[in-house]
């Protein structure tokens, strides 16, 4: 199950803005949330930064500590660098790549528009947030739902990632190529992820 409380608290648990509206607050309030929040906190042990780095990783997805586990297990049998595996397959789920186009302002909006049959993938209506966007893939909206202003205004603020191509005026995109690590426009420290689950 996906979190579902109070995004802003979460924002400045992890140290880092899920919505732009979390942005907006930790400019204001940049330590913890609580009455001990401003409190000088003793240095993370490894297995609490390792802990930090996974939750970080799962909640800018917004997957469930499940799903996580069962991307780590595809990420660590398939041959090549783990977690530039494991981030790449969270990378490559529709809902994500709704969000990285500029369709929905964060991943929230962006699984409501994939659960509530928005978003199309060459074509054909896909309502499966973790569907995987394959190379090529042309993901889109339906035709009704091009007019909606979550999205005119969305698309308007977005910042595409260099591998997606977006077309704005047929409001589609498609990836172009895998990115690395180090291009995906996530704050986590993909390793400590890994040395996480395998403890």
């Amino acid at each position: 199950m996906t979190y579902k409380g109070p995004r802003v608290k979460l924002s400045r648990r992890l140290g880092i803005a899920l919505t732009p509206k979390s942005e907006t607050i930790m400019q204001k309030k940049a330590y913890a949330p609580g009455q001990h929040g401003q409190r000088r906190r003793p240095p993370h042990s490894e297995f609490g930064k390792q802990l930090l780095e996974k939750q970080r990783l799962k909640f800018q997805y917004n997957v469930s500590e499940r799903e996580l586990r069962r991307y780590f297990r595809i990420a660590k049998s398939t041959k090549g660098n783990t977690p530039d595996i494991l981030v790449n397959l969270l990378e490559h789920r529709l809902d994500n790549v709704v969000r990285r186009a500029g369709f929905a302002p964060t991943i929230y909006a962006a699984r409501q528009l994939v659960s509530h049959k928005h978003i199309t993938v060459n074509g054909k209506i896909v309502n499966k947030p973790n569907f995987r966007v394959g190379a090529q893939d042309v993901v889109g909206l339906r035709e009704k739902s091009k007019g909606l202003d979550v999205i005119t205004n969305s698309l308007n603020s977005a910042v595409i990632p260099s591998y997606m191509e977006v077309s704005r005026n047929e409001k589609t995109v498609r990836f172009i190529r895998t990115p690395g690590l180090s291009e995906m426009p996530i704050t986590c420290e993909a390793q400590l992820v890994v040395e996480f689950f395998s403890r």
